[in-house]
């Protein structure tokens, strides 16, 4: 007889075997890595609130960045150490997306699981760059929304309301994220139109609060009204350390301005950039990065931002798989799991950002995870049931083999880089 499953302990437990993988050597490089040379400069001057840096992105990673420092020192500990902490949230944040979606534990801990695998936040959870709180904040965000469209009557409103929070944090990160918010009012107003059809009920029933299956008491406008305010507001809060500059501080009448002013040096024409690459070649992993290839603490070491290739490339079947499984079933979760991926990178096409990189595929990377657990847990009948965990299996597989040059460890020389490179476009 089997008890009761424990989701809230299961995600505890994965959430630290996370953190301890993801801090395990997290000092090594001691020096700064990649963009961290535009990062930890930036925290260091929010600690000391001495004036203006960084200017291009909002504050609120930086000040994660500054929080470490100030909690273990001006060190690689305290450079990466609330990264790490990111990383292992954002792991949770997929087990608890799956567990709110599917109700069961299967699917919910095989997708925290390749995440786990997927190379790309074990990477990010280890360098104090802006992407590691732009992910954990937006995957819990989207988790919120699931937390508050199965609330009971009575109980919307604050998961509500956590959900607005959570994506005005998100921005706050970095605006990559704003996109996701609007996505979030779309996705709102579809799960109504769809409910109103399949009910059969007028369309203009979408805006009541009344006999909604889903968000059950929540009118349409109030609810986006209050989810825009709410998120606004709380991405404006993270700006209050900037009010305290010794040099430059900012004021209300220039903080509008002042995204502007952001604006502009986002969409700005940059030079070249060896490691620059289309949005479009980014599933493919054409050209990953180099965040690291230099001699430190004693021995000859690299960090290679790349995806999995097990889950970069077996996540796209499974994007297509749920796609496809949804036209036959109509099963909404295989839509949303597909289209998570789908929007989250046709975004990078729109996005006016004059070069492209690798790691800003990151967001798009940890939804094939989704996509993958939802595609297994569908098709993964008779026969196939143990896919996933041949998937698996394959994943970590690739994963021991890729992780030296994933964790900075030793290697024997200056060429040794070349025993992980399958195509010529990887060096």
């Amino acid at each position: 007889m089997h008890g009761r499953p424990r989701p809230f302990l299961v995600a505890i437990l994965i959430g630290l075997a996370a953190e301890a993988l993801f801090l395990w050597g997290v000092t090594i490089p001691s020096k700064i890595v990649f963009d961290e040379i535009h990062y930890v400069p930036a925290a260091r001057a929010l600690l000391a609130l001495s004036g203006p840096v960084n200017t291009e992105h909002p504050l609120l990673a930086k000040e994660f960045i500054a929080a470490g420092i100030a909690l273990f020192g001006d060190n690689a500990l305290g450079w990466r150490f609330f990264s790490t902490v990111a990383g292992a949230a954002t792991v949770m944040g997929v087990f608890a997306i799956l567990w709110l979606l599917y109700g069961r534990m299967r699917p919910a801990v095989m997708g925290a699981i390749f995440a786990l695998l997927n190379f790309t936040i074990y990477i990010e959870a280890r360098i104090a760059m802006i992407d590691p709180f732009l992910a954990v904040f937006t995957i819990w965000a989207i988790a919120a929304m699931l937390w508050a469209m199965r609330a009971p009557p009575g109980k919307v409103w604050p998961r509500w309301i956590a959900a607005a929070i959570l994506f005005g944090l998100a921005v706050a990160a970095k605006w990559a994220a704003a996109p996701y918010v609007a996505g979030a009012g779309i996705a709102f107003l579809a799960m109504r139109w769809r409910d109103a059809m399949r009910a059969k009920r007028p369309l203009a029933t979408v805006w009541s609060a009344g006999a909604q299956p889903h968000w059950p008491g929540l009118a349409a406008f109030p609810a986006l009204l209050v989810f825009g305010l709410v998120s606004i507001a709380t991405y404006f809060l993270t700006f209050a350390p900037a009010f305290s500059y010794h040099d430059q501080p900012l004021t209300l009448a220039e903080l509008l301005p002042f995204q502007m002013t952001m604006y502009a040096e986002q969409t700005q024409v940059l030079p070249h950039h060896t490691y620059q690459s289309a949005w479009w070649t980014w599933p493919l992993i054409i050209r990953p990065i180099w965040y690291f290839y230099e001699p430190s603490d004693g021995a000859m070491r690299g960090i290679l931002m790349i995806g999995n290739p097990v889950i970069m490339w077996g996540g796209l079947v499974a994007v297509f798989a749920c796609f496809w499984g949804w036209l036959r079933a109509r099963d909404p979760r295989l839509l949303f799991a597909a289209g998570l991926w789908m929007a989250s990178y046709l975004i990078w096409a729109i996005i006016p950002k004059s070069l492209g990189f690798y790691y800003y595929y990151y967001l798009p990377s940890i939804f094939l995870c989704i996509a993958l657990a939802a595609a297994f847990d569908h098709f993964g009948k008779g026969r196939f049931e143990h896919w996933d965990e041949g998937f698996a299996v394959l994943a970590f597989g690739i994963a021991v083999y890729f992780f030296p040059i994933l964790s900075a460890a030793a290697l024997p020389g200056e060429q040794s880089f070349m025993h992980w490179m399958w195509f010529s476009s990887w060096p």
